[in-house]
């Protein structure tokens, strides 16, 4: 116990170790979902249901279709999908072909996804329509040799895809001409239909997912999960939130896209393991249409990101009191720091509990999270889930145990770390080091082991839940010919956690405009990586060696802000 300080802060059964482990995969699960309860839902969307069943066949069906589309054992297939149930498919299909997912954000600028892309070595790429013409743009420059499109309206209910054919789909860019040696999904799926699984072994300590992490470079890197890690990663939370939520009958709001670790070995997971529905949400940033969900569905637990809480928490309509939220049992915020005045409105809005949570993409998300019934420590991220351990070792070396209260780098062990970061062997010895995974993030443990974060990664910014890194805006920025120096860094943001500035200083003599600047962004990043606020220089304040200081900058912007 003194080894384990956090053991005595566990919820009464929340067990301590879950191992061993079974050999399984979520493949052996959803299998097994199927055979208790035949037309047990598995997914929800747009009020169209899709039974355990149903999913089961559509992605053997699938991965018949990837195999006879040349797919073998062990190749990455692309995913570039909002939430929906072809994205589900999609995972099982690909994992039944034998192969590893490798989700994509589709609000990555082309450059980013070329870069994704060549990392990965994808040749096969199942994308939403509005999407198409963007990796056709950069086809040519990756290993991409075939697209499969899919339009969001295939598995609406008749009446809102019928709405959807009149009004929406030419409109929003949903109606394209396929090139002659693309496929369409639902072609393919009735051309396998009914098909048996392709004769392919998925052992559970094979490769399974490829989530991108900019790890402590700021470098996009594929960490590989294995078909295990995200059991594990399910089997923890779901004992965990087991105190409150009921198997099988309780939905879980799946709003955190499944590009993102949370949202895939963390929620999807986690669901697949207690048989809970997904209620699938493609577009969590339409408040209105997340509302209407909420109030038709009725979930009983909504994970989520602050940003998200904040702008539920602001809607007219829920501030008016016309949208009842007393089905949410618990709702755990995670991927930045969550603010207890959040925290207090929305357990008073749903009756319900509201913890926080931290993971990593090289965790394979669970890690620590705050009990459901337990104490609750202002600004603690909470507890090491069953069978994760954390130590707080020397800031500068990384060595030695600190005792509680001391502050220092979270270390992680954990059965379901990533395999590796993927055909980059250097870079994953750099965070993992005989079985503990370095996290860069500065913090201390208490007498109760809680975990308090006191310091993020150096420089990452978190953004809305997003991660976002100081040298990617800087590259794209320097490239503008007036620019002669540029710096940006995260500051606080009541609504988004943090929110991208730069500063910048110009050259001698030329001019640019905010207006210029931001042209560049946003044809160049995503839209979460656009700075919002733009500060023009004479210099930037650096170290003896010309290293510019963010931090001063944000310790400025800071006391600017307190000055008013």
């Amino acid at each position: 116990m003194a080894q384990k300080p956090w053991l005595q802060s566990y919820d009464p059964g929340v067990p301590a170790t879950l191992a061993p482990y079974p050999e399984i995969t979520l493949l052996d699960i959803l299998a097994e979902t199927v055979q208790q309860r035949l037309q047990h839902p598995a997914l929800l969307f747009k009020g169209a249901r899709m039974s355990g069943a149903a999913l089961e066949q559509l992605s053997t069906d699938l991965a018949a279709a990837l195999v006879a589309q040349g797919v073998k054992k062990g190749d990455r297939v692309a995913l570039l999908l909002p939430n929906c149930p072809q994205a589900i498919i999609g995972h099982f299909g690909i994992w039944k072909a034998g192969a590893i997912a490798v989700p994509m954000n589709p609000l990555y600028a082309e450059s980013e996804l070329e870069h994704l892309l060549n990392e990965c070595g994808a040749e096969i790429a199942i994308v939403l329509t509005p999407f198409y013409g963007k990796m056709k743009s950069i086809q040519s420059r990756t290993p991409l040799r075939r697209v499969i499109a899919t339009n969001i309206k295939e598995y609406l209910p008749p009446i809102l895809r019928f709405l959807f054919t009149l009004a929406k789909e030419k409109k929003e860019g949903h109606r394209i001409t396929l090139q002659t040696e693309d496929r369409w999904l639902q072609a393919l799926l009735r051309q396998y239909s009914r098909s048996r699984r392709p004769d392919v072994a998925v052992s559970p300590k094979e490769p399974a997912i490829f989530l991108f992490s900019g790890g402590t470079t700021g470098v996009p890197k594929g960490a590989i999960g294995s078909h295990q890690a995200l059991v594990m990663s399910g089997m923890q939370l779901h004992a965990w939130f087991g105190v409150v939520l009921k198997d099988w009958d309780d939905l879980i709001m799946q709003v955190m896209p499944l590009f993102h670790v949370y949202g895939n070995a963390g929620v999807m997971a986690t669901a697949l393991v207690g048989h809970n529905p997904l209620v699938l949400v493609p577009n969590p940033r339409d408040i209105k249409d997340l509302i209407h969900t909420i109030r038709k569905v009725r979930p009983a637990f909504l994970p989520g990101v602050p940003t998200l809480f904040i702008a539920l928490l602001n809607h007219p309509d829920v501030r008016a009191g016309k949208v009842d939220f007393r089905s949410m049992k618990l709702c755990i915020s995670g991927a930045a720091a969550l603010l207890a005045e959040t925290k207090k409105d929305f357990e008073e809005l749903t009756g319900g509990r509201m913890v926080e949570g931290y993971g990593l993409t090289e965790s394979m998300m669970a890690a620590i999270v705050n009990p459901v019934k337990g104490t609750y420590k202002v600004g603690s991220i909470g507890l090491p889930v069953p069978d994760v351990e954390v130590r707080i070792a020397d800031a500068e070396t990384g060595e030695g145990s600190l005792p509680p209260g001391e502050r220092g780098e979270i270390l992680l062990k954990a059965p379901q770390l990533m395999l590796e970061y993927w055909q980059r062997p250097a870079a994953t010895a750099q965070v993992i080091h005989e079985g503990w995974l370095h996290t860069g993030d500065i913090g201390y443990m208490d007498e109760d082991g809680y975990i308090f974060i006191v310091e993020r990664k150096k420089d990452l910014i978190k953004a809305g839940g997003f991660q976002v890194w100081p040298r990617e805006i800087e590259e794209v920025i320097a490239t503008i010919p007036a620019v002669a120096e540029v710096a940006a860094a995260g500051v606080p943001d009541p609504y988004r956690g943090e929110t991208v500035k730069v500063w910048i200083v110009l050259k001698s003599g030329q001019k640019a405009t905010e207006d210029n600047i931001l042209a560049v962004c946003r044809e160049k990043l995503a839209p979460y990586k656009v700075p919002k606020l733009i500060e023009f220089r004479e210099s930037l304040p650096k170290t003896m060696v010309g290293k510019v200081l963010r931090r001063q900058l944000v310790e400025e912007h800071k006391q600017k802000q307190a000055a008013g």
